[in-house]
């Protein structure tokens, strides 16, 4: 019986050195011992995982919210990014603008958020040239989340809004980094989202007129503000309608404390009765 001759099949890097009579540092040939490093010493190394990932997990801050009501979708956001105590920016933009008729809040990553929903915008402008019609809100947020849902576990930290207008109507979605999409009428994200729903719970009417709309998220993301430490510099209010998103307001907090309270003893944090 013939024998096949399989030399050809073994290192050929290996057999030219040899021949050439080279050495080269490193696993060129894919045929040198590789370093192993050694395991922490601990008895439940999944613990042990679980547990360094939380200590070093960043903390991240900042108050968004968004709301539909009988004139279209009001989204209202701060712009102060923070990494635990330090505050590293007041001017962030974080309100992505994905097309003339949909918006993207950030929460969470700054760069996770930001890539992410200009690569949905991507998306849906393929969508676009596809299917000759803009996508809808429902379908913008779903590409999104399927795109989270692939990325699940793998470190990335987002809490995002998609909100928006199509022939159907006003939409608002929240969608974050475990692939979690919710459709609603009322969302607030961030780390000041509680004192922002506490103003927004008790002021929201679902035909109040456009202007008390817009003043409604200014003062929510204000209040937010105030008492939490990681939200501030401007608050930025969008109002999108059926002709598309436009940007109303743009205020330094430090003003819209002054303009609402001129009299310090008029703030609800100041106590002026002694019991």
């Amino acid at each position: 019986m013939m024998k096949l001759d399989l030399s050809f099949l073994d290192s050929a890097s290996k057999r030219n050195r040899d021949e050439l009579g080279l050495t080269l540092p490193g696993p060129v040939g894919m045929d040198l011992p590789t370093n192993t490093f050694p395991l922490p010493a601990v008895q439940d190394i999944d613990t042990f995982e679980r547990e360094v990932v939380e200590m070093v997990k960043p903390a991240h801050g900042t108050t968004t919210l968004g709301f539909i009501f009988e004139h279209g979708v009001i989204i209202a956001v701060d712009s102060r990014a923070t990494m635990g105590s330090y505050i590293s920016s007041q001017s962030v933009k974080k309100v992505i603008e994905i097309n003339p008729f949909l918006l993207g809040t950030m929460a969470g990553g700054a760069a996770d958020c930001q890539f992410w929903q200009r690569n949905l915008g991507k998306q849906c402008r393929l969508y676009e040239l596809n299917n000759g019609k803009r996508i809808t809100v429902c379908a913008a947020s779903k590409l999104l989340a399927n795109t989270m849902f692939s990325y699940r576990g793998m470190g990335l930290s987002m809490g995002t809004m998609v909100a928006g207008f199509d022939a159907t109507g006003p939409g608002l979605y929240y969608v974050d980094s475990d692939g979690q999409r919710t459709k609603g009428q009322r969302f607030s994200v961030g780390s000041g989202s509680l004192y922002a729903y506490g103003i927004l719970d008790s002021g929201y009417k679902w035909d109040m007129p456009v202007d008390e709309a817009i003043e409604l998220g200014r003062r929510a993301i204000y209040h937010a503000t105030f008492r939490d430490c990681a939200s501030g510099g401007t608050v930025s209010v969008y109002h999108v309608t059926k002709d598309g998103w436009k940007k109303v307001h743009g205020d330094d907090v430090s003003e819209l404390h002054y303009k609402y309270y001129p009299k310090p003893e008029d703030h609800p944090s100041v106590c002026t009765t002694l019991v």
